[in-house]
């Protein structure tokens, strides 16, 4: 049981906007965004030494021809 402790704690991650958990799928990839639950904040999945990192996801304004 204390593997599947472990595991559940490798796919979180902390925001950095508000400290709320953000569930990392099992199957994410690199560059993948995820969304905090609790602010709205995007990340992009980032790979670090042993799992993922969250880095800021940029946003794009809409072109409006100027």
């Amino acid at each position: 049981m204390i593997n599947k402790e472990k595991k559940l704690d490798k796919n979180m991650l902390k925001c950095e906007e508000c400290d709320a958990e953000i569930s990392i799928p099992s199957d994410a990839l690199e560059g993948e965004i995820v969304t905090c639950p609790e602010c709205g904040s995007s990340f992009e999945l980032v790979k670090g030494s042993e799992n993922f990192k969250l880095k800021p996801a940029q946003t794009v304004g809409e072109d409006w021809g100027q």
